[in-house]
């Protein structure tokens, strides 16, 4: 029956003949999105209130939840170096909270092995509350209701864009996973 379907030698990720998994693709797109979502807040226009949401911090946590095993534990470190270098955060606060999170990310896997993306989105929100607060106060900013008032925005816009960044994250792992053709 196989030579009558034409999709019978195919998966979700192409054919399957002559194919195989790019490891080098499959290694280096978590990475280096998560590098390039540290670096985009650099190209968007300087606004008097900070709205640029942490675009690295965002796509770490989406890869987390989209592949919870695929970044190691000691993953947060070159991230949060390479993030401190872009966003002009004193340098340790960005490997910091970077490595917090994946460790609090495990323990809630650890603790919760069976979670909605409700919970995963929840979850989130209240890490990106924290990042942004922790990272004001690093930055040696008086902290003030004012200051607290103009943080809202990015707040609120990290946490309502992060479902799509969660999609967009399944999308580069969809192409992660593509088999290329393979010449033996």
């Amino acid at each position: 029956m196989e030579r009558y379907n034409p999709r019978a030698r195919a998966d979700q990720y192409g054919s399957r003949l002559h194919r195989e998994h790019s490891t080098i693709v499959a290694n280096i797109v978590p990475w280096a999105s998560i590098m390039l979502g540290s670096i985009l807040p650099l190209f968007v226009i300087t606004a008097a209130i900070p709205w640029m949401p942490p675009l690295g911090y965002l796509t770490m946590i989406a890869w987390r939840i989209v592949r919870p095993g695929l970044l190691p534990m000691w993953a947060g470190f070159p991230l949060g170096l390479f993030d401190d270098l872009f966003s002009g955060q004193p340098l340790g606060s960005g490997i910091l909270l970077f490595s917090l999170t994946l460790i609090a990310f495990e323990v809630i896997e650890a603790r919760f092995p069976w979670r909605s993306f409700a919970q995963d989105w929840f979850t989130t929100g209240l890490c990106i509350i924290v990042y942004i607060l922790f990272a004001m106060i690093v930055s040696g900013a008086k902290i003030t209701g004012t200051l607290l008032f103009v943080m809202v925005p990015q707040i609120v816009l990290a946490i309502l864009l992060f479902p799509l960044l969660a999609r967009f994250i399944s999308h580069l792992d969809r192409f992660r996973l593509v088999r290329w053709r393979s010449v033996r």
